[in-house]
């Protein structure tokens, strides 16, 4: 469409609620208008921005190593829809990892009172209260975690799809995209998501962390006629 900073354009209503851009009013275009650029490093680490073939969305390749992703990464992981830690907000979470008290989800775990205590208006009760809350997530059911490990493109419903189809993490991780895409709702770039998260060397590691920091998460029993 050749977009520039402050052009004109006729926007539609796409699907339910997207605005669409679909026409630059060219004759309309301020003088010295540049041209939209996607950015080539990210702001927050400085690493590569990639875009998929195929894909809008260009993406940051530094993975955990972005102290943005980190926060997003474990943001969602403590959400309402996944292990639901109450009391672990947006504030603390940045807090936390900007002082370097937390690096993945793992480090939740091996948080303390004391730990807590020390950052500014974290009182002794709120500091209790939060490591309870941390405590009552070291048992989810197998969908919620899945759910919360943040997987592209794997929502709640293709989580408890994964979750009654294979029963259990191992599974799920060792299942080949032929076999991933048996399940409702999993088609080939779902399946192409997975296959890549289980297969980076710091998502298993945080899992091995997650497993050493004392979380269980529960098997599912698979459904009649499902069995990989």
């Amino acid at each position: 469409l050749d977009v520039h900073i402050g052009d004109t354009v006729f926007i539609r209503r796409a699907g339910d609620v997207i605005p669409q851009v679909v026409k630059v009013v060219a004759e309309k275009r301020p003088p010295g208008a540049r041209e939209v650029e996607l950015p080539r490093q990210c702001p927050v680490c400085d690493s590569d921005v990639i875009q998929i073939e195929g894909e809008a969305v260009a993406r940051c390749s530094g993975g955990l190593f972005c102290p943005a992703q980190r926060k997003e990464a474990i943001r969602h992981y403590a959400s309402r829809k996944a292990l639901d830690i109450e009391g672990l907000g947006d504030k603390w979470i940045d807090i936390m990892v900007d002082q370097g008290m937390v690096e993945t989800v793992a480090d939740l775990y091996r948080l303390t009172t004391d730990d807590l205590v020390k950052l500014e208006r974290m009182g002794e009760k709120s500091a209790a209260n939060l490591v309870a809350a941390i405590d009552r997530a070291r048992n989810p059911v197998l969908w919620r975690f899945l759910y919360a490990l943040g997987i592209r493109e794997v929502g709640e419903a293709t989580a408890k799809a994964l979750a009654g189809h294979f029963g259990t993490l191992e599974a799920i991780a060792a299942a080949d995209e032929e076999s991933l895409q048996t399940v409702p709702d999993v088609g080939p770039i779902v399946a192409g998501h997975i296959r890549s998260f289980f297969e980076q060397t710091h998502n298993r590691e945080t899992l091995d962390a997650l497993r050493e920091a004392g979380v269980r998460w529960q098997e599912e029993e698979v459904r009649e006629g499902e069995k990989p």
